[in-house]
């Protein structure tokens, strides 16, 4: 099976630049993966993405040696072995609140006897290798995003959880879980800073790979910095608005 690229980076001490696909469309799936990501993630909860786009994205993305990904929009076994039929070599699950949820997650993401995914490696087996079913439940990033009031009351027993790779930081909604507005970024001493931090340290003793998102490159070098192995920074979305309404603003400003 084709090895996972992020766990050999993660293993050598190394972080993964992160890249996030909110567009349905695989030419900017391919665009993004020319850009000198290690891996991207396909947003299927708040990007404007179906399941009849994922499978275009991920053909795109396999033009390039960039790691593919996808964040889930619910802990769901149907659209998890989706995901996974058609290419997903990480899978980012929300809102994991409990032991229970994170075994449901991962034990989807598993064939037996580990875990109760269907057998039926739609494209997986053509991405990934004739002896894919064979490497799968090892090769398979597993990530549960800590982001609710009741996941910072459970962090040892989620991150306990058999198979759990890595969890993964939802600053805004981690934010609203502790009564504050929603937006990322936050500075040192901010109360979603000290959770943050607090999420990291549990992620460490556990021995497992956190990551976070973040809204500028210079924050997610300092994530980097304190020990994040997965840092993402925006989307093509943002990219493609904040580009345009730039040069638009430059090109009026001078009229």
């Amino acid at each position: 099976m084709k090895k996972n690229k992020l766990k050999k980076l993660f293993k050598e001490g190394n972080a993964a630049v992160n890249g996030w696909l909110e567009i349905p469309s695989s030419f900017s799936a391919e665009a993004m993966s020319h850009q000198g990501y290690d891996s991207l993630t396909i947003d299927m909860q708040h990007g404007a993405i179906n399941n009849s786009n994922i499978l275009e994205m991920f053909q795109a993305i396999s033009t390039t040696e960039v790691v593919p990904m996808a964040r889930l929009n619910w802990n769901e076994p149907d659209q998890i072995m989706k995901v996974l039929d058609f290419g997903a070599y990480g899978v980012i699950c929300p809102m994991v609140s409990n032991k229970s949820q994170a075994e449901k997650f991962v034990q989807a993401c598993m064939y037996p006897p580990k875990g109760y995914r269907s057998f039926g490696p739609t494209r997986a087996s053509m991405y990934g290798g004739s002896d894919y079913v064979d490497h799968a439940n090892d090769e398979i990033l597993k990530i549960a995003m800590i982001e609710t009031k009741e996941a910072l009351q459970e962090l040892d027993k989620i991150m306990s959880t058999t198979g759990l790779d890595g969890i993964y930081i939802g600053p805004a909604d981690l934010s609203l879980a502790i009564g504050e507005k929603p937006g990322f970024d936050k500075p040192e001493g901010h109360p979603t800073y000290e959770q943050i931090l607090n999420i990291l340290n549990h992620a460490k003793k556990n021995n497992l790979i956190a990551g976070i998102h973040n809204a500028s490159p210079e924050y997610a070098r300092k994530m980097i910095d304190i020990g994040f192995q997965i840092v993402t920074v925006g989307s093509d979305k943002t990219f493609m608005s904040e580009g345009a309404k730039s040069n638009v603003s430059k090109i009026k400003n001078k009229l």
